[in-house]
């Protein structure tokens, strides 16, 4: 569902780390409203999706909090929107008014995607069926060995290199008649592959004006080029009408969704899991014979990811004259396995077995009341009255267990509750969430002749995540629509329509999780450095302070969001060309953000509401047919473009900056901020160092950085940091055209960012070999995939390797790069052959088949050095270990009877 929004909807920015089928991927609509330090932050930005006007309930993040790296989410972590099949929407729209939001309530507070799937409609019958099949091919890639690796060391060692650093070479890269690593090299033969992908749907619609339905089911694989990895998607919908009296309508519609992931065999996704990072100074070999033994040895892994989703509702209306009832029960349940096992021989000698369940469930009961008075023939009031309650629950078991007694225990053994201790050493992980909110809402609707549309609402909204003195919020909104054709330029033919909106807007923003609403509280953390999420001593659990996770006091209320926008809309020359600019600004006030307290407390964070960023944009769109000609060439084109500028205005108790970890809020600054240090060179000699010159408290010597010293206190440390770059882009859009000349037709849809900066860790890893190879850290594992060298690599300078002060630290902006790009996302070609002679003499006539072939991802154009500008991590850095957006070229047919 991303990749279909992504650059097809203006204001929505789309991140698509990572090209491995199924993988979660992020939404940002009109700038970051929160910020962006960990995964769990992203999660709280995502806006709404609703199907169907049933929101989605996405998955809690809390899980996220007995997780050791901040990596991938436990359990399956499958992206929830690939369950929605693109054969059968009708329509997706952004929603971004104030007023509208408002109107959804405290689920949209970070805006909202609206998809409307093809539904039933009265009196249409039709059996539509529609299939493709293509590859995704595998790419070309410059593979290296053992002599490149050398070569790249060679000046290293000879600058910098003594008879000490000689003799702790390497030992993988001594020996050049060793063929697993100076042989050939050519694992890609394995790791890549031509993998075929498809797909096949069939929607059935029949029905009176009295009763009518609509069945829709599907079949998916989508493949990816690598690693064996894959999504599997069936998928079942039945939406059903009826009008049993003249003044009822009873509307239902069920989806049903099971997601079967293949997952990647990444050391760097195994060690995530598995909490343990082995020896990393010999990595995989790149001989093909070599690698294929370690996959096979990786056949003795389960891996079993599944997802099953179940959603939809259930609607009662009647109309009374001008009273309008309406009564609706909505829901959505998704749940979540993973059955995952390692053998002891990929682990020390130790076996590992963990297995995930886990599940998130909405119910929704929405009613209304809707009444509409007709003052005059000019002048109309509606009012409506509504009341919403819906009930969220999040639950998971986790367990991980090691040492089992062979590598035959594979599955479900660490969840038995008759498991004998001496078996396996276990870790068992459980939690639960419920939250309830309530609102009641009232509307006003006034209009005014074709001239003015004026509405307001204000709502009333309870939660149960926020503090008993602060649950419940009020939020007003209004909107008002004035339409300037018929005031000004009715006698103006070239103008169709042409509107100015003007909206503002409050919405509450939930907390996602309870823990704020709890207050001063204990929590189960009694792990260490390395190991930080123990939830007890052996089969005891125990109980602490959160000293780690930070205090939580009380006065903390509820974040809420405040939107202005004004748009200007318009449609001209007989409605070939359609053109919309607005202007937004959005101030999220209150939330909360961990502040620093006395090291004498024992707490890390001291959590305060306070934190208030702002978005400020520009939105513009323009589509229209350029050329048309009912029997000859036709030329439709459409562009959309977003700006949005972010920044912190204020953080709690007055404070300027906040720093967590490597990332640091600044008043004035975007929350998408890097914090760097400056570099401006090499010192080369002794002459160039200034007398006493420390970082962090190390000597400079020759072979270092010079780091800039910003305040010229003669000692490089945070306070020469600086805010720069912005991982987010200030600029995102595309453009889409579409030819037609007879029964062909050719479209092509490119996709842009602009603005953007990210860190490219994956090169600040491979100059600092010296770093990587000794270390025992996530981000130091090297896949098979590192044994390739790329046309656009960058030159660093070359600093001394084994200097204590890290010279290839990733947190410098010598490894900053623009991250903008242009991107031919699709091209497509089809040819109409309803009219072509075998049909019409047919006794079934067919309404329409559809012939196509469509290719994705064709080409990129950016200064970035790194494989993919799209493959940035949540935190802007670019690792290099995602698996790369794969080209695809599928051919299809749609067929309509």
């Amino acid at each position: 569902m991303q990749q279909i929004i992504k650059g097809n909807l203006a204001g929505v920015y789309v991140q698509e780390p990572n090209g491995e089928p199924g993988t979660e991927q992020s939404i940002i609509v009109q700038g970051a409203s929160g910020i962006l330090f960990s995964k769990r932050d992203v999660y709280a930005l995502q806006p709404a999706i609703y199907v169907n006007g049933v929101p989605i309930v996405p998955e809690n993040p809390f899980a996220f909090d007995v997780q050791k790296y901040d990596y991938n989410r436990i359990g399956p972590s499958t992206n929830l929107l690939s369950q929605i099949d693109v054969s059968n929407i009708q329509s997706i729209a952004v929603i971004k008014d104030p007023y509208e939001l408002a109107k959804l309530g405290p689920n949209a507070t970070n805006g909202a995607i609206y998809i409307t799937t093809k539904n039933a409609k009265s009196g249409q019958k039709d059996i539509s069926i529609n299939s493709y099949f293509g590859f995704a091919p595998a790419p070309k890639v410059n593979t290296v060995n053992g002599v490149y690796e050398n070569s790249f060391r060679r000046p290293f060692y000879e600058k910098y290199g003594n008879q000490e650093r000689f003799d702790a070479y390497a030992p993988y890269l001594r020996d050049s008649t060793n063929t697993a690593y100076f042989g050939p090299s050519n694992w890609n033969d394995s790791y890549y592959k031509n993998t075929p992908t498809y797909s096949a749907d069939m929607g059935i619609t029949g029905g009176n004006d009295r009763a009518n339905f609509r069945f829709f089911g599907s079949g998916t694989k989508n493949a990816g080029n690598a690693d064996d990895t894959n999504l599997n998607r069936y998928n079942v919908f039945f939406g059903i009408n009826m009008a049993p009296f003249s003044w009822l309508t009873v509307s239902s519609n069920v989806n049903a969704t099971r997601l079967d992931r293949t997952r990647n065999k990444s050391l760097r996704d195994r060690f995530a899991e598995q909490r343990y990072i082995p020896d990393l100074s010999t990595p995989l070999s790149p001989n093909k014979e070599i690698y294929n033994g370690f996959l096979d040895e990786n056949k003795k892994n389960v891996d079993n990811n599944r997802v099953t989703t179940l959603g939809g509702n259930l609607t009662l209306s009647a109309n009374i004259n001008k009273l309008i009832l309406s009564s609706s029960l909505m829901f959505d349940y998704n749940e979540g396995t993973r059955d995952y096992f390692t053998p002891s021989t990929l682990l020390d000698g130790v076996s590992y077995i963990s297995n995930y369940f886990g599940y998130n469930q909405r119910l929704i009961l929405n009613n209304t009341a809707s009444y509409e008075f007709d003052f005059s023939e000019d002048s109309q009031l509606a009012l409506e009255a509504g009341q919403i309650y819906q009930g969220d629950t999040y639950k998971y078991n986790y367990a991980r267990a090691y040492n089992g007694p062979n590598d035959y225990v594979k599955l479900n053994k660490v969840n038995l509750s008759d498991l004998n201790a001496t078996d396996f050493y276990v870790f068992r992980y459980i939690d639960k969430e419920v939250h309830n909110m309530l609102s009641f809402y009232g509307s006003a609707k006034y209009k005014y002749k074709s001239i003015v549309d004026f509405s307001a609402i204000v709502r009333r909204d309870g939660s149960s995540n926020g503090q008993p003195d602060s649950r419940w919020v009020t939020t007003p909104a209004f909107n008002i629509n004035y339409n300037l054709k018929n005031q000004f330029l009715a006698n103006y033919s070239f103008v169709n329509k042409l509107n100015i909106v003007g909206a503002w807007g409050r919405t509450v923003s939930p907390f996602l999780d309870d823990r704020y609403a709890a207050g001063p509280q204990y929590r189960s953390e009694n792990g260490w450095y390395e190991e930080p999420t123990i939830p007890g001593y052996g089969p005891v659990l125990g109980i602490n302070r959160p000293y780690d996770s930070g205090f939580i006091g009380y006065n903390i209320k509820m974040p809420i969001a405040e939107r202005t926008s004004v748009s200007l809309d318009g449609t001209f020359f007989n409605n070939r060309i359609n053109a919309s600019i607005s202007a937004y600004n959005r101030n999220n006030k209150n939330q909360v953000v961990g502040v620093p307290v006395p090291t004498e407390t024992g707490y890390s964070l001291n959590y305060k509401s306070g934190l208030n960023i702002n978005n400020k944009g520009l939105e513009f769109t323009l589509n229209g047919a350029i050329v048309e000609n009912k029997n000859g060439f036709n030329w439709n084109s459409a562009i959309n473009l977003s700006y949005n500028r972010n920044k912190v205005t204020s953080l709690p108790e007055g404070y300027k900056e906040l720093i967590n970890g490597d990332n640091r809020l600044e008043v004035g600054k975007s929350v998408g901020s890097f914090w760097l240090y400056n570099n401006e060179g090499i010192y080369n000699s002794e002459s160039e160092i200034p007398a006493g010159l420390t970082f962090n408290g190390i000597p400079i010597k020759v072979g270092d950085p010079i780091w800039k010293d910003h305040n010229k206190d003669n000692r490089i440390d945070n306070n020469d940091k600086v805010q720069m770059g912005n991982r987010l882009p200030s600029f995102v859009g595309g453009w889409n055209n579409n030819f037609a000349f007879k029964n062909f037709d050719l479209n092509f849809n490119f996709i842009f960012a602009t603005g953007n900066k990210a860190i490219n860790q994956y090169e600040a890893k491979r100059y600092g070999f010296i770093n990587r190879e000794a270390g025992n850290d996530i981000n130091s594992v090297r896949e098979v995939s590192s044994w390739q060298s790329f046309d656009n690599e960058k030159n660093y300078p070359i600093y001394n390797p084994w200097s204590d002060v890290d010279p290839y630290r990733v947190d410098q902006d010598l490894f900053l790069e623009n991250a903008s790009y242009l991107k031919l996302r699709s091209l497509t070609l089809g040819y109409d052959m309803t009219q072509a002679a075998i049909f019409k003499k047919s006794d079934q006539p067919i309404r329409r088949l559809y012939l196509y072939v469509t290719a994705m991802n064709l080409l990129t154009i950016t200064k970035f050095t790194g494989t993919d500008p799209e493959l940035i991590n949540f935190n802007g850095y670019y690792d290099g270990a995602n698996l790369s957006i794969p080209k695809t070229v599928v051919v299809g047919f749609k067929l309509d009877l």
